[in-house]
């Protein structure tokens, strides 16, 4: 049975302290360009965005990357398929930009380190930040959030699972054992 550990307002609150994190250390927002994981870490992505343009009257671009092709830990692959990026969507060229990668739950760091490697195959950017929703804990890879909504500790044998509006009709985080 799963458990909720933060409410819609709290999501709220957390994603609007990230924002003002983002302004705060990047003294501007000109360069920036917002890049959401599928399929939450996009909802997030634009969120994060429209706050800023409430904040700072900045439009910030937002593109989203699936980077399904790009996991080291699924093996299913046909050999025989043509690899493509699905669904890559970023509306600006990346070269030079300040990229905030934004996902929902860091877990391992192995989703980070395919986005990373998507992203760089999509061109060189001045410098990579990530923004999560919740840090889990249980690292396998050396990669830490930049700006962070929630330290959620679990253990193994559990699962955060992130609702948005967006996708879930809700907004909420909760945690499950798994069986």
């Amino acid at each position: 049975m799963a458990r909720e550990v933060v409410d819609a307002m709290t999501m709220r609150r957390a994603l609007t302290r990230i924002t003002y994190e983002i302004i705060e250390q990047n003294k501007g927002v000109s360069n920036l360009v917002f890049i959401g994981i599928k399929t939450r870490g996009i909802y997030l992505a634009q969120r994060l965005a429209q706050r800023l343009k409430q904040l700072e009257g900045v439009e910030v671009p937002v593109g989203s990357l699936d980077i399904t092709l790009y996991r080291d830990d699924h093996h299913a692959i046909d050999v025989a398929g043509q690899a493509e990026l699905n669904g890559a969507d970023i509306p600006v060229d990346i070269n030079g930009k300040h990229i905030i990668l934004v996902d929902d739950v860091l877990f391992t760091g192995r989703t980070v380190r395919a986005a990373l490697d998507a992203l760089m195959d999509q061109g060189r950017p001045a410098k990579i930040s990530l923004a999560v929703l919740v840090d889990r804990g249980h690292r396998e890879l050396p990669i830490r959030p930049d700006f962070i909504g929630k330290n959620i500790p679990t253990a193994l044998d559990e699962q955060v699972a992130v609702a948005l509006e967006e996708h879930d009709g809700h907004d909420g985080i909760s945690i499950e054992k798994l069986e």
